[in-house]
């Protein structure tokens, strides 16, 4: 009898562990990918450089963002300083393949497209790459739930995913460790792994702000975003200001002539 208690206990236990994550990876990263967006976004962009905790250089950026379908267009206009005035950048999203990207760039006097070769290359001397400037398809990895509830940064009871490349060559990265808001489906501290397996770079959004769009909708939209190279000691933060929600935005800005004349 002693026996049969202790197998009964074992079953439980077992049964427990394996309904105790009620949601997998893939579901998770699936609602980040599918959670509602404005339908256009506006702000300034404060983006500041720094190294071993010290200024480099502080950039102002109008920012200009759409969605349809469920697909983002994002155009960046670099305003100051002089050595970056004039840039700008254009990414559209695309399902089913890669984002295009297009830069115009003021010294080349023209607009080129990002190959998806130059996907590792940082973006306007940041921190981010143009692959981090652009979206990824979950089923281009495998993802693995490895915590239901952890804090990490200034939130709490995230869901802990791994997401690794289902083909290696397709990323820059060996792996992803994101940790995801059970709310609002936003990935605020995600850990970015070179090719040998070493922490390269830290993604963590700092501050989310309640917005209402059109129709009375709640958005919740990251304000401060600070991407980190812990090999390098170099940080990139995003800061957004002067934030417009589902204020229509004219079609020519999300255009690569927009991009060569600025207007």
């Amino acid at each position: 009898m002693k026996m049969t208690k202790k197998l009964t206990a074992v079953a439980a236990a077992l049964l427990v562990g394996a309904s105790a994550f009620a949601i997998d990876g893939t579901e998770i990263m699936q609602k980040v990918y599918d959670r509602k967006k404005p339908d256009f976004t506006q702000a300034a962009v404060q983006l500041t450089l720094t190294k071993d905790g010290k200024v480099e250089e502080v950039r102002n950026v109008g920012e200009y963002g759409r969605c349809k379908n469920n697909l983002t267009d994002m155009t960046m206009v670099f305003l100051s300083p002089a050595t970056v005035k004039g840039t700008r950048f254009l990414v559209k999203e695309n399902e089913g393949k890669d984002d295009d990207k297009w830069i115009y760039l003021p010294s080349l006097k023209n607009t080129r497209r990002i190959a998806a070769s130059d996907g590792e290359k940082s973006f306007v001397g940041t921190d981010f790459s143009y692959d981090d400037m652009s979206s990824r398809e979950v089923d281009e990895d495998s993802h693995k739930l490895l915590k239901e509830s952890e804090d990490k940064g200034n939130f709490k009871d995230l869901y802990v995913v791994e997401s690794i490349p289902k083909d290696p060559k397709s990323s820059q990265y060996s792996k992803r460790i994101s940790w995801v808001t059970k709310d609002s489906w936003i990935p605020t501290y995600i850990e970015l792994y070179d090719k040998k397996g070493k922490l390269l770079k830290v993604n963590e959004i700092k501050s989310i702000t309640p917005m209402k769009g059109n129709g009375g909708h709640t958005y919740n939209i990251p304000t401060e975003n600070v991407m980190t190279n812990v090999q390098k000691n170099h940080s990139s933060i995003m800061k957004l200001g002067g934030l417009k929600i589902d204020q229509p935005i004219a079609e020519r800005y999300f255009t690569t002539d927009y991009l060569s004349t600025g207007k």
